[in-house]
């Protein structure tokens, strides 16, 4: 017999029917006559009741199974005789795949912490909370694609091993084949890469986007989906070591554009977590945060505030409240800045543009009065930013003079001119933070749970 999905069984139950079933045991209850088991396979938050007559199986078989262990069961579809559920399976015959010690499980008891489960990230899986965040994750990666591929955008994969620095921060993860007790050296005592693998100085990366903009100021239209580094010493709840981004890169967008598309983006994956995930979503609802669809749907049907850096640095100076970073024009917007624009001024999302030139990426496109750029940010609640992007600066001359500016090496850029240099074009991108987005979505509060194996100073166990 082949195996049926638990989510198929419950979504088209065909009472009366043989069926098998294979998964792992979240609880079992019951008495010398009768046994009930909670069967799960991750293909859904919700069980299949497993009804077993004692008589008819194995003592020693039924003993040895417990939460944690993973049984195939046959037997036949039948309406349910009690609560909590519509049809439920009366076993016919039971095979024990693995057996989980009852004494050492870290998972028999409901209630853990969160930073329990970390502790035990490897088996965080399969509890109902880990299932439904990451069923949903995927649900966002897939509807990205679909996104994309449906507007026409081409899937561009930009590499992970860079020797440029997007960001020009400098929190870079290196990459060498270089004996690190011993490396080569310069004659001014620097390390000497040319024997490296690569010949030079390598990084992961921090962002596709450079590379991307080489694709679309041919193909048009593309974007990127991948993971990307930071070594960044940071312990909050917002920052990751590895994460993923989406950037979507554009020929021939301004800044509005490039607005219009974020906000479109942003509120499609919502619609569709909305559409496609409300059994984990309300689950998600119930347990962590009941305000979590109130606030979905909140975002999907109310338009986004847009909104200049100077207008949003006047309205803090203004708030009769004290912050914990001063507020002041030409310093960075903090979290606590964007939450209040975001959930108690406007009390809905909000796109800022035009920042001080000085906080920003050489890369973006300065705007006539010499002081600011075309930068935008979207700001979202819970979250403080969740998108940053920019109108790109085409001008050759503007560029190289920006780059000079912040002193970053020109023969690391060579190739990133060239295309101001070679049929350069208007064009816009931003980037989207994976995880913010599962976060958002699935109102969890530390980001360190919304990504399978999280990478964090002092954590790379598996």
């Amino acid at each position: 017999m082949k195996r049926t999905k638990v989510k198929e069984l419950l979504s088209s139950p065909k009472v009366g029917s043989d069926v098998l079933v294979k998964g792992w045991v979240r609880t079992k209850r019951g008495n010398k006559n009768i046994v009930f088991i909670a069967l799960n396979d991750g293909s859904t938050i919700n069980n299949i009741q497993l009804v077993v007559d004692v008589a008819s199986f194995d003592e020693k078989l039924l003993k040895e199974i417990s939460t944690g262990a993973c049984i195939a069961v046959s037997g036949k579809l039948v309406e349910s005789q009690g609560q909590g559920q519509s049809i439920e399976i009366n076993a016919t015959a039971i095979e024990l795949y693995g057996k989980s010690d009852a004494e050492a499980y870290p998972l028999q008891k409901k209630g853990h912490s969160m930073e329990f489960l970390r502790e035990n990230a490897h088996l965080r899986f399969r509890t109902n909370t880990f299932g439904a965040v990451f069923r949903i994750r995927h649900a966002m990666a897939f509807a990205i694609h679909k996104y994309f591929n449906d507007k026409g955008f081409v899937y561009l994969h930009t590499p992970i091993i860079t020797g440029s620095d997007a960001e020009g921060a400098g929190e870079m993860f290196h990459v060498t084949t270089l004996d690190l007790k011993n490396p080569p050296r310069n004659d001014d005592g620097s390390v000497n890469f040319g024997s490296d693998f690569f010949g030079k100085e390598t990084n992961l990366t921090v962002s596709g986007q450079l590379e991307g903009e080489l694709g679309a100021l041919s193909l048009g239209e593309i974007y990127t989906f991948g993971p990307t580094f930071r070594a960044e010493n940071s312990n909050t709840p917002r920052h990751l070591a590895e994460f993923w981004m989406i950037e979507p890169e554009m020929a021939f967008y301004d800044i509005t554009d490039n607005m219009d598309l974020a906000e479109d983006f942003v509120k499609y994956l919502i619609r569709y977590a909305l559409d496609n995930c409300h059994e984990d979503l309300g689950f998600l609802n119930k347990m962590i945060d009941n305000n979590l669809l109130e606030r979905l749907r909140f975002v999907v049907e109310n338009e986004f505030v847009r909104l200049g850096y100077t207008e949003a640095i006047s309205i803090l100076t203004a708030a009769d409240k004290k912050w914990d970073y001063p507020v002041g024009w030409g310093s960075d917007l903090q979290a606590e800045h964007e939450r209040y624009l975001v959930e108690q001024h406007f009390k809905r999302p909000v796109i800022l543009t035009d920042y001080p030139k000085a906080i920003k990426a050489f890369y973006m496109k300065q705007n006539d009065d010499g002081k600011t750029v075309k930068a935008m940010d979207v700001l979202f609640p819970g979250i403080g930013e969740i998108i940053g992007g920019s109108q790109r600066e085409e001008s050759y001359d503007k560029l190289i003079a920006r780059i000079n500016e912040l002193k970053i090496p020109l023969k690391d850029m060579w190739w990133y001119l060239d295309t101001r240099r070679f049929g350069s074009a208007p064009h816009s991108g931003f980037g989207l933070g994976f995880e913010r987005l599962i976060l958002f979505v699935t109102g969890m509060s530390n980001i360190r749970d919304v990504i399978p194996f999280p990478r964090t100073p002092k954590n790379a166990e598996f």
